[in-house]
């Protein structure tokens, strides 16, 4: 069993990457070997919508996410970490989920038809947290991840949502919101 971890933040060592960190001991818990991938360290440009991907299903840029590609290939699971900007994902997570428009390209290539409702990559989860409390300000995000994940032939399973996480370390002051990362580690890894 392969777990990803996708640090979408931008902010090393905040509460997203606290969460994550936390998932992800929780995977090597169960067992599983985990592989991390921090957005904010990719020195990438966004999708440019060139089509180059359409025939073969490999993106033509060449920058650092040509080394996320079989990452994201090789993952039983992926949990994404991100904190809310403006109600959705961050732009440093945005522009890897952006350029998985080769994934959807190489999906399409190579599961024609009806086979593509089913899913057979993997799961994928979602952990998001945001400093405000407005009733659907996770909503943009998951169907986001739901989407990058159905790019990657992966089922979307379930996400964590925490609210008033604002300054870097608040996650320390709710522990049960670690032990609730960890679990989502745990149950990622032990799915089969």
């Amino acid at each position: 069993m392969k777990v990803l971890g996708i640090y979408g933040s931008p902010r090393r060592g905040g509460n997203t990457d606290q969460l994550l960190d936390e998932a992800l001991e929780g995977a090597r818990a169960a067992g599983a070997e985990t592989a991390t991938v921090y957005a904010r360290d990719l020195t990438m440009r966004g999708c440019i919508e060139c089509g180059g991907c359409d025939e073969t299903g490999k993106c033509v840029l060449k920058d650092d996410m040509q080394s996320v590609y079989p990452l994201l290939y090789a993952s039983d699971a992926i949990i994404m970490a991100t904190p809310i900007f403006f109600y959705n994902v961050t732009s440093q997570l945005k522009a890897v989920i952006d350029r998985s428009q080769a994934a959807w390209a190489k999906q399409r290539i190579e599961k024609p038809g009806k086979r593509r409702k089913r899913y057979e990559g993997g799961r994928g989860y979602l952990i998001a947290a945001a400093a405000t409390k407005g009733e659907r300000l996770f909503d943009c995000a998951e169907v986001t991840a739901r989407y990058f994940f159905d790019a990657l032939d992966m089922s979307y399973e379930e996400g964590l949502f925490f609210r008033q996480l604002e300054k870097g370390n608040d996650v320390q002051h709710r522990p049960e919101t670690l032990k609730q990362a960890f679990e989502l580690g745990r149950k990622a890894a032990l799915q089969s």
